[in-house]
């Protein structure tokens, strides 16, 4: 066995890893989605291209419900 073949045979086994290595990533962050708070991170990854005044919030807050329940009308004072 000469070094070039030494090589071949160390290339492929380290490709093989790599790529074993990868799809276990990809795996362990698509199976583990939610962090411990219980916040999905992938709803906000479409922020920067969903910014329109008229687009719908990522998160919507208890003020922004009372603002379309209703409830509260705009100058009021939140308590």
């Amino acid at each position: 066995m000469d070094i070039a073949q030494l090589q071949a045979y160390g290339y492929f086994i380290m490709t093989a890893a790599l790529a074993i290595g990868l799809y276990a990533y990809i795996y362990h962050l698509y199976s583990k989605r939610k962090d411990a708070d219980g916040v999905d991170y992938e709803d906000y990854s479409n922020m920067a291209l969903k910014d329109d005044i008229a687009d719908t919030p990522v998160n919507a807050t208890s003020r922004d419900k009372k603002y379309r329940d209703g409830t509260k009308k705009v100058g009021e004072k939140y308590e």
